[in-house]
């Protein structure tokens, strides 16, 4: 039904729910989309799944243990109270018996029921946590900043945050590995054309210096540099343990909601208001980006969801209009945004994230370095 409904030169993958609303996807003859192609590639060389890999995951234990000896941590896991990061939590515990430091970071968008669902869990699994609260004057700036460049991007502050946060306590705590929740069974599939690198602080910085006001002193940051050193010389480790096993989310959510009364939100990433707000609304009324399709397609490839479900539940807006016109009159609200400010910035022109100063072509220049740095980093050199 959408393809009959869609413009001319429309198209959709035939495996998985990737289409041309993303600039540049390709089709082989079969109608099979780059994205899948891709993801397929990536599923083969770094998913650790099978006979001939069932010792890494315990040689993986092994490590922390031994790195983490005489020390009060051996381990930092970032929690958000959504699906990949409590079964994380779960995993790291009770699986696999280390001692974690949980780490969250509340830049003042936790729904209620994300706090809830993390409390449980940790108090369950007797977690320490640590919660980094960000000065919520200096953040709702650089978020407003974000939002006024007009770039699809407007999760860098908070993603950038997260991840200079866990290096920085792993460091203070000599601890050698952060283990998090991502994962290639869920999340093979990302169009870099809509998601700029979260890590580039030279395009945070330059957004923030165009469109905002305040001091920038409490939001953790972390230059491409810092991230080097990090990983080369305090050898800190970023290991997803979701990619050693036959991770399926269905059975996680189950586990969860079984053994810690944790609960669901309605979809991925909307343990926070703003992600949902942004996801849900924003992108797709701006932007004209429906991340359900990488999250669907993911789920596809890996063989969690099948295509046709994909397509079906694609039918469905992304939320509702009253969700949709609830989560935007709390965003005015506590931007403190009039509705001429708030239909400014939804009605500005688009602009791509690298008009403004950023970092890609250093890196693009430096491919091979970069990309040995982050096999390092992700434990894929051994």
């Amino acid at each position: 039904m959408s393809e009959v409904l869609s413009p001319p030169g429309y198209r959709v993958c035939n495996s998985c729910v990737m289409d041309t609303t993303v600039e540049g996807i390709t089709f082989d003859d079969l109608g099979n989309c780059s994205f899948c192609r891709a993801a397929r590639k990536r599923l083969g060389n770094e998913l650790y799944v099978g006979p001939q890999f069932e010792r890494k995951i315990e040689n993986l234990v092994s490590e922390v243990k031994a790195a983490g000896r005489g020390k009060p941590y051996d381990c930092i896991i970032g929690v958000s109270g959504g699906v990949d990061s409590s079964y994380v939590a779960y995993l790291v515990k009770k699986q696999f018996g280390l001692r974690p430091l949980a780490v969250h970071f509340d830049n003042g968008w936790n729904s209620e029921l994300a706090v809830r669902n993390i409390e449980r869990l940790l108090k369950a699994l007797e977690i320490d946590l640590y919660t980094y609260v960000v000065d919520w004057e200096e953040f709702k700036d650089i978020q407003l900043s974000f939002l006024r460049a007009s770039i699809a991007n407007c999760e860098i502050p908070t993603d950038h945050a997260i991840l200079a946060l866990l290096y920085q306590l792993a460091a203070k705590h000599h601890v050698r590995y952060i283990l998090h929740g991502g994962n290639l069974a869920t999340e093979s599939i990302m169009p870099s054309q809509w998601m700029h690198d979260a890590k580039d602080l030279r395009l945070m910085r330059a957004v923030h210096k165009r469109f905002g006001r305040a001091m920038l002193r409490t939001i953790p940051t972390m230059g491409y540099g810092r991230l080097a050193w990090r990983i080369l010389v305090n050898r800190i480790r970023y290991i997803s343990p979701l990619n050693y096993m036959q991770f399926n989310k269905s059975d996680a959510i189950d586990l969860l909601e079984r053994e810690f009364g944790w609960r669901r939100y309605g979809g991925k990433h909307f343990e926070s208001i703003y992600t949902r707000w942004f996801q849900g609304y924003l992108l797709p009324t701006k932007f004209g980006i429906d991340k359900r399709r990488p999250h669907y397609s993911s789920l596809v490839v890996s063989g969690q969801m099948s295509r046709d479900a994909a397509l079906h539940a694609l039918l469905d807006p992304p939320c509702t209009t009253d969700q949709a016109q609830e989560d935007s009159a709390y965003i005015c609200q506590k931007f403190r945004l009039s509705s001429r400010e708030f239909d400014e910035i939804m009605s500005a022109p688009i602009v791509p994230a690298v008009s403004y100063p950023n970092t890609k072509a250093v890196l693009d220049r430096l491919m091979p370095l970069v990309a040995r740095i982050k096999q390092v980093a992700t434990g894929r050199d051994r």
